[in-house]
């Protein structure tokens, strides 16, 4: 497969050590972004401003800030709180140099379906005033927008230019859900691909401790990860493409081992 031009990241969920060793790692590693969290911005040593400049001085870009939660649909009493968190975080993310913030769909039991669409609306218009995108993923325990064609479908609705979707392979496969779902989605609209893989298929109990905890790199488990980046590969995707991987074990290992194993991986997809 080629992929040649497209930015490849990794999220610093893999990495231990440091917010700084786990960019250091990423770097060395080959990478070209990485997905960066608030917790490596809280934990880092220096400020945004410091965080940022090593970014600039390892040729990092930023994939994402994340993530905001349970935004989209937050019950009565705490919208007003989660919209000044949004606003918090876009602030952070302008000073960072990141142009996405990454959103999931809610999880909150009491998700408002009925106020998702105006939450998304009032969100991708203040992130347009601070020159951002929202990248949107639906995750398998969201709880009314679980699956990527859901999500699509809010995505089409609002119809704002900054808005766009997340493909995370996880959360497609763990559902037992095909590429069906991406079907006449273009590939602009698309604003970052996550790859891990799974060699099993976790009960419905598990599915958020096995997410959380034991995903696996790309070709050490049993999902058609080649399968969707031919689907890519069809539509002429150019975005970000990356790693999102929950393990343990891998984060307990060197940042630059388990940097360099990622990348391995990934190039042995591509």
């Amino acid at each position: 497969m080629a992929f040649t031009d497209n930015p490849l990241f990794i999220n610093t969920i893999l990495l231990g050590g440091s917010s700084e060793e786990k960019l250091h790692a990423a770097a060395a590693a080959g990478f070209n972004q990485v997905e960066l969290w608030q917790q490596d911005v809280a934990e880092a040593t220096g400020d945004d401003a410091a965080l940022a400049d090593l970014c600039q001085q390892l040729s990092l870009g930023l994939t994402d800030y994340q993530v905001l939660l349970d935004f989209d649909g937050a019950p009565a009493d705490l919208r007003a709180d989660k919209r000044r968190e949004a606003l918090q975080m876009m602030t952070t993310a302008q000073r960072l140099g990141a142009s996405t913030l990454l959103v999931p769909a809610s999880t909150h039991p009491q998700c408002c379906v009925n106020r998702i669409d105006e939450d998304l609306g009032w969100l991708v218009n203040e992130a347009a005033d601070h020159g951002l995108r929202v990248a949107y993923e639906a995750m398998a325990w969201s709880t009314h927008i679980n699956n990527t064609a859901q999500a699509w479908q809010r995505i089409q609705k609002i119809d704002a230019p900054n808005l766009g979707l997340v493909v995370d392979a996880f959360h497609i496969f763990v559902r037992q859900r095909t590429l069906a779902d991406l079907a006449g989605i273009p590939a602009e609209k698309i604003f970052l691909v996550q790859l891990s893989d799974l060699d099993y298929q976790p009960d419905g109990r598990h599915l958020i401790d096995t997410a959380r905890h034991h995903r696996l790199l790309p070709g050490e488990g049993k999902y058609p990860l080649k399968d969707l980046l031919q689907h890519l590969q069809q539509i002429d995707y150019r975005g970000p493409l990356g790693l999102e991987v929950f393990n343990d074990q891998r984060h307990a290992a060197n940042p630059l081992t388990t940097a360099k194993a990622a990348m391995a991986s990934l190039r042995g997809l591509l």
